[in-house]
């Protein structure tokens, strides 16, 4: 006799799947506007998901504003710094469940979200169909990102330029809180290296403007790897940006590797796209790859 549940399961598998996309650091579920519109446009279900305080939730200091009060901005504080793992994951299961309700889902995470995606997949193995990192993090053999930070895969990133934005302390703040209005031209010229090497300046300028002050700072060491027997078991796939100087393509093939190594019965996916670390994401490249995952 058929349940309910297995019912539902059955039914959702011949269902059109939904792409649910999760965000990077300091940034907010706009980073992938371009490329859900162009899904969506192609007929595929798609939401991108604001992490608690982002997006419509972000917290922009007083001193942040227009003319800034540096010394204030540097120990303002920021609501920020109370929120952990555990909620992200909370917000992104809830969006998880609620899809599922309509068919597969495919849980996309970028940058610092795949903490967030494989914390999720340990939790809801179940009602994920795939995984996808987009040059992100993928935690396996060591707990962190912060442990990832000091491999030898990692000793060409270009992280410390973006850093030079950084205006507080994160260990007393609680939050990683950047100047991204700064006028100082080695801000500028490091997020443009680091993060959009082939972008324009005046594409620089507006992905500052994309770029939100803070993240909570206790989220590189929170444990994130990927557990075998959970999220293991669900299907992969990894997008490397050839181009990222944040995310070195050193560090993102460890990544790749160490998944495979632990679950050889289920080898990663892999695709490479000429980009750097921000994209664009509306590539035609890339919007081939999740319209290929999808389906149609």
């Amino acid at each position: 006799m058929t349940t309910n549940h297995e019912a539902e399961t059955r039914d959702a598998g011949r269902r059109p799947p939904t792409l649910v996309f999760i965000h990077g650091t300091n940034s907010s579920s706009t980073w992938a506007s371009g490329l859900t519109n162009e899904l969506t446009l192609r007929g595929h279900r798609c939401v991108a998901v604001d992490l608690p305080g982002h997006g419509r939730e972000a917290f922009y200091p007083r001193s942040y504003q227009a003319p800034q009060d540096l010394e204030a901005l540097a120990t303002e504080p920021s609501p920020l710094a109370k929120i952990t793992i555990d909620d992200y994951v909370e917000r992104v299961v809830d969006v998880v469940r609620r899809a599922r309700r309509h068919g597969p889902v495919i849980l996309v995470g970028m940058s610092q979200g795949g903490v967030t995606v494989s914390r999720v997949g340990n939790a809801i193995p179940e009602l994920l169909d795939r995984v996808v990192y987009v040059a992100a993090y993928c935690c396996v053999d060591l707990p962190n990102v912060a442990a990832y930070l000091e491999t030898p895969e990692n000793s060409d990133s270009l992280l410390p330029q973006v850093a030079a934005a950084m205006v507080a302390d994160p260990a007393v703040l609680g939050v990683s809180r950047l100047n991204w209005r700064s006028a100082d031209p080695a801000v500028f010229q490091g997020v443009k290296d680091a993060l959009a090497g082939d972008f324009t300046d005046e594409g620089v300028s507006r992905l500052l403007n994309m770029l939100e002050p803070d993240e909570t700072a206790g989220i590189p060491m929170a444990e994130a790897r990927g557990e075998a027997h959970t999220w293991g078991r669900i299907p992969r796939t990894y997008v490397r940006l050839t181009l990222d100087r944040l995310i070195p393509p050193a560090l993102q093939d460890r990544f790749i590797n160490e998944a495979d190594r632990l679950t050889p019965d289920n080898p990663t996916d892999v695709r490479s796209v000429a980009a750097p670390h921000v994209g664009p994401f509306d590539r035609p490249e890339l919007v081939e790859i999740f319209a290929e995952l999808a389906g149609h």
